[in-house]
């Protein structure tokens, strides 16, 4: 039996080593056919060149259990040869689990190829090669199934010294989940790293030389590598549903660094779209090379081209004589609407290392395709409800595998002129509140069919319609929702037998002669029911102090019979101080003269604001008005000739006008645009705000410093004596503030003490200031501020606090006889020491000698005075040390033997 185990352990060693330079690259990926069953497809990149090759693998599926899974690609299943010394290996196997619960499934391999620089190097022909999926199985009734994300990108990619190097993972989840991206340290076995793994840029230093990892697009960056040769990365691929990480596949890649006397070709497309499912995509695509007797070719990979239904068509080019253009197809269908973006990446290569392979260039396309809005969405009031409806049929409701999933009415009060957006479709935070989310709704007259019975009379309603598009669990409960474009708005005006504030605008700003014109609409006929409502009717214009309050005073009435001439619905108040206030009307609607049917909503000025600043005057305006503003215009005032010009236009409520100088006064009025959405309603409605004026002044504080600070105990100090050298940076250099007149600096003796301050320096080239300390300590902590020429000070630097070193020695011996040398003992090193409890005992254990002054000399006598005889003495002693926290005991007392002779 021992001579078999010894045969298996020569046998695994001489294996191993004519395995060597082996394995490049590779993942795992998992699909789902069961509830319990997966299918796993494990896929490495191996040297071609190698003496071994792999016919099959080992699969550990994390259950206890394994198997082998033979190789199934290539002609006789011996795997595909592609260009750079590289053998494509894929292997299928199949697996039903015990139950649900995450599973870590994995692939061990002896060792990697030879030569990896940033593994074990020179030895990562050493180092097994590990890749490993980790998979959740959820309830396939409630959750779905779940298969992981196909990494359409090959593993293995060239780059050259001092070029920048980009490769794509280009990730697509057949379910629709979202992917995010992780760069880590490539494993040898479960849970444990390669070792002496260094990531690409730490290799060797250089400009620029960085890498970098896109979490969102999973582009891997590198801006400068820096020595030729075998660089292995490693990537994890997560997959969220409903925010949960449910699966998690580790990728290993290679790649290879050539000294480049060439440059890479250059790709040039789009890099983002959005679309509305149906739209045909036509994108063209452009490689050339300056370096133009070199041939270049171009392919492209990606979700669009694997999908089932219309895929994406790009013939590709073989490597032809530049420039090499082509053109992306895709025909968008309703089946390919999806929450996140596809990612299409083109690849383009010159053939400067061989026929067939060279230098290459990569681009990112991110496809998004939403779903279309429902068409022709219609709002009427009937008596105490509101009407809203759609076509039908909707566009996508009969998409393949019932895709398509419910309708969604949304409501606001008054209109939005929000502009949808295909990249950004959901209705989340439009100002819109979502009534009712079905499956189902009535149909009438080939349109769906809502009704409204929330509403309050006299409010304008305005309503949008999204459709939902969903998987299908086992037991058809929807997952990975997605929502369509909203429909166009369509807006209903309840019960209008009261009239509707249209004006609130700003006609004269002055303390005392200000004034505002209001207006208002007249009820509509239809809506007012005489017979319970009879005339005479009247107006009644209120107005209150402020922007949206409500003490409310009459300042004007007309009375008509309505349906003759009761015309009068505009008034000017006049006598205000507009300059100083805003003010809030209203209009009450009265019949049989002194019967009140109701208020119209209250309407406002918009007030405006100025925060002055440096060389910026911040404007913001207050309002509260029952109609939509959907646009604001600034107008500034011209120097020359006093008129009012238009200098921007927002849709917020806010502006900062940077055009300005300091200590000059600029005046300013908003004119809003805003709309009720109703047929009939005048649009737009303009409002003027009052005029207002700032003057910029500067008001804002430099930067903050940063700031360093060493004492004699760094060497980089070169400092002889007690004291601190403390530099810091001027903020121009760090955010560009160009006003700087001088600083401040703060000193405290301790982390805890209060700050004073230590020294003004009063030009901004005096960064450094040399401490000099006559306490006998270095130690304490520093922050400096910047002051401009106006006196704004900055905020506090970083604080940084510098240590003392103490040090405090002890001889072993003296000799007390008084020939004037080495008399005493005491201590030959004091430094930084606040206090001592020195103890000096006989070899009975009596206490002969005792002192806390750190600079004790003893002369060889007890405490009576008396000689003490020759011999060894024991002593014991706490040391307090000056620190930046204060006194502070040493870890340890100090502690030994004193031998003291008289000859």
């Amino acid at each position: 039996m021992k001579h078999f185990i010894a045969f298996l352990f020569f046998a695994f060693f001489t294996c191993t080593s004519v395995w060597a330079t082996h394995n490049r690259a590779g993942e795992i990926n998992l699909e789902q056919i069961g509830t319990l069953a997966l299918r796993a497809t494990i896929t490495t990149y191996t040297k071609a060149s190698s003496p071994v090759d792999r016919q099959d693998l080992i699969i550990n599926w994390g259950d206890g259990s394994s198997d082998t899974l033979p190789r199934s690609n290539g002609a006789g299943n011996k795997g595909e040869i592609l260009p750079n010394d590289i053998r494509k290996n894929i292997y299928i196997g199949t697996h039903t689990f015990p139950g649900r619960g995450t599973y870590q499934i994995g692939m061990i391999d002896p060792q990697r190829n030879g030569g990896i620089l940033n593994v074990n190097y020179p030895n990562s022909d050493g180092v097994p090669f590990y890749i490993q999926t980790t998979y959740t199985f959820l309830n396939v009734n409630f959750q779905g199934f779940n298969s992981t994300p196909l990494l359409l990108q090959p593993p293995v990619d060239k780059g050259c010294v001092g070029k920048v190097f980009v490769h794509s993972i280009n990730a697509y989840d057949p379910d629709g989940d979202s992917v995010a991206y992780r760069l880590v340290t490539p494993l040898q076995s479960q849970g444990t790293v390669v070792p002496q793994y260094f990531f690409p840029d730490q290799i060797t230093t250089g400009p620029n030389n960085k890498i970098s990892l896109n979490e969102v697009t999973g582009e891997f960056r590198w801006t400068s590598p820096q020595r030729e040769g075998e660089y292995n990365v490693s990537f994890q691929v997560i997959s969220f549903r409903g925010g949960v990480a449910i699966d998690t596949t580790i990728r290993d890649m290679q790649v290879v660094i050539n000294k480049c006397e060439n440059n890479p070709p250059k790709l040039t497309t789009i890099e983002k779209i959005c679309v509305v499912a149906g739209d045909k995509i036509i994108i063209p695509v452009r490689a050339t090379d300056i370096d133009s007797g070199q041939k270049i070719n171009l392919t492209a990979l990606g979700g669009p081209f694997v999908v089932k239904k219309s895929p994406a068509v790009f013939a590709g080019k073989p490597f032809i004589k530049q420039p090499a253009l082509d053109t992306f197809v895709w025909q968008t269908t309703c089946e390919h609407i999806q929450q996140y973006p596809y990612t299409v990446v083109f690849k383009t290569s010159d053939n400067y290392i061989n026929d067939s392979t060279g230098l290459v260039d990569l681009k990112t396309l991110q496809i998004k395709v939403c779903g279309p809005p429902p068409q022709d969405a219609r709002a009427i009031a009937d008596n105490n409800r509101t009407i809203v409806s759609w076509i039908k049929p909707y566009t996508c409701e009969n998409a393949d595998n019932k895709y398509f999933y419910a309708f969604a009415v949304w409501r606001r009060e008054n209109s939005s002129q929000f502009i949808p957006d295909t990249c950004s479709p959901s209705m989340e935070n439009k100002g819109y509140t979502r009534l009712i989310f079905d499956t189902t709704f009535t149909v009438s007259n080939a349109r769906y069919t809502y009704f409204d019975t929330n509403i309050e009379r006299g409010k304008t309603y305005c309503y949008r319609i999204t459709g939902y598009f969903a998987k299908r669990t086992v037991g058809g409960n929807p997952f990975n929702l997605v929502e369509s474009l909203p429909s166009n708005e369509a807006c209903v005006q309840l019960q209008r037998d009261l009239p509707l504030m249209l004006k609130a605008s700003v006609t004269q700003t002055n303390t005392a002669t200000g004034s505002v014109d209001v207006k208002w609409t007249k009820p509509i006929t239809v809506d007012l029911d005489t017979i319970k409502h009879p005339g005479a009717y009247k107006y009644v214009l209120q107005r209150s102090l402020g922007i949206g309050t409500s003490t409310f005073q009459d300042i004007n009435s007309s009375s008509s019979v309505f349906f003759a001439n009761l015309n009068d619905t505009s008034f000017t108040d006049t006598k205000l101080n507009t300059q100083a206030n805003g003010y809030t009307y209203r209009v009450g609607f009265y019949y049989k003269s002194d019967s009140l049917l109701g208020y119209t909503s209250i309407a406002s000025t918009h007030y405006l604001s100025i925060a002055s600043s440096d060389r910026v005057n911040n404007l913001s305006w207050q309002k509260q008005v029952p109609w939509t503003d959907y646009s604001y215009t600034i107008f500034r005032q011209n120097k020359t000739n006093n008129s009012f010009d238009s200098i921007g236009v927002t849709a917020n409520t806010s502006f900062a006008d940077t055009a300005v100088l300091n200590k000059i006064n600029y005046c300013y009025f908003i004119r809003a645009s805003g709309t009720y959405g109703i047929a009939g309603v005048t649009t737009p409605l303009i409002n003027d705000s009052e005029i207002a004026c700032g003057t910029p002044i500067d008001t804002v504080a430099p930067c903050a410093t940063i700031l360093k600070a060493c004492n004699q105990c760094d060497s980089i100090c070169a400092l002889k004596t007690e004291s601190s050298l403390i530099s810091w940076r001027n903020p121009t250099s760090l955010c560009g503030t160009r006003d700087v007149a001088g600083y401040t600096l703060y000193f405290s003796n301790t982390k805890t003490g209060a700050f004073d301050v230590l020294a003004t320096m009063n030009s901004p080239r005096d960064t450094q200031y040399i401490h000099v300390r006559n306490d006998g300590n270095a130690a304490g902590c520093y922050y400096v501020t910047t002051t401009d020429s106006v006196g704004n000070q900055s905020k506090a630097s970083n604080t940084v606090c510098i240590d003392n070193c103490p040090a405090y020695i002890l001889p072993n011996a003296f000799t007390p006889n008084d020939d004037k040398q080495n008399d005493v003992f005491k201590a030959t090193t004091i430094k930084f020491i606040s206090s001592i409890n020195l103890k000096i005992f006989n070899r009975w254990g009596d206490i002969i000698f005792e002192s806390a002054d750190p600079r004790f000399n003893w002369d060889g006598k007890n405490k009576n005075g008396t000689d003490v005889a020759e011999g060894t003495y024991f002593y014991t002693c706490n040391v307090i040390e000056n620190r930046v926290n204060g006194p502070t005991p040493t870890a340890t007392p100090l502690s030994g033997y004193i031998e003291l002779r008289r000859k």
